[in-house]
């Protein structure tokens, strides 16, 4: 069973990981189309908000596609340097996105209800990171960990949001009213997910390998 649960977990990193590269290179379409053409539902904060738009959409791909890099063991273990400089890159991204993020949510058109999603996911998504930086500063290696899981999850709201998109716009949902939904969904259940990991699921696999080490 630890074989099976060790390969599924395997699967699901790089099934995450590759998506979260994939979407974080198609996020900078708006480079050669243009934001109207290429985001056009987010076009609108080209009027008073565009320095809040590309700080937003220019800089959190740049964490979207580090994150899969922070959680491989092999670069952990063996290039600590690199996995401290490509921290520094994931945070610094998240610190400029997430203001950013924070401000645009106060200006969606898709109504206060989105606009709330949005503004909670900004400040927990910044206040994970920088929780994860001070620990890691702090050098608590364990504590540090959970709470980059935490913001990981956050940041993976940009897959599940275009998830959630494109399954609502090939069921023929009414956008206006999956939208709002979206906002909350994209992220909610991320967080969820690896809260129970964390509090079930991780204290289990580490008193089992107690366990093992006891045995041996």
């Amino acid at each position: 069973m630890e074989r099976v649960l060790r390969v599924f977990g395997w699967g699901g990193y790089l099934v995450a990981g590759l998506l979260s590269v994939l979407v974080a290179a198609v996020s900078y379409r708006f480079v050669p189309d243009g934001v109207v053409v290429a985001m056009d539902h987010v076009a609108h904060n080209l009027d008073g908000n565009a320095l809040a738009l590309y700080a937003h959409i220019g800089l959190a791909p740049i964490a979207l596609a580090v994150m899969p890099f922070q959680f491989w063991p092999a670069l952990r273990s063996r290039r600590p340097a690199i996995h401290r400089w490509l921290g520094r890159v994931y945070v610094a991204a998240i610190l400029v996105s997430g203001l950013a993020g924070l401000q645009l949510a106060f200006h969606t058109t898709a109504g206060s209800f989105a606009g709330i999603g949005f503004g909670v996911l900004a400040v927990a998504w910044l206040a994970s990171t920088a929780t994860a930086l001070v620990l890691a500063l702090r050098r608590e290696v364990s504590r540090h960990a959970a709470w980059m899981m935490r913001s990981a999850a956050l940041t993976f709201a940009a897959v599940t949001l275009r998830l959630y998109l494109g399954m609502s716009m090939a069921f023929g949902a009414d956008i206006a009213v999956a939208y709002p939904v979206i906002a909350w969904a994209c992220w909610v259940p991320n967080a969820l997910a690896v809260e129970l990991y964390l509090r079930i699921a991780r204290p289990l696999r580490a008193r089992r390998q107690g366990a093992v080490a006891i045995a041996n």
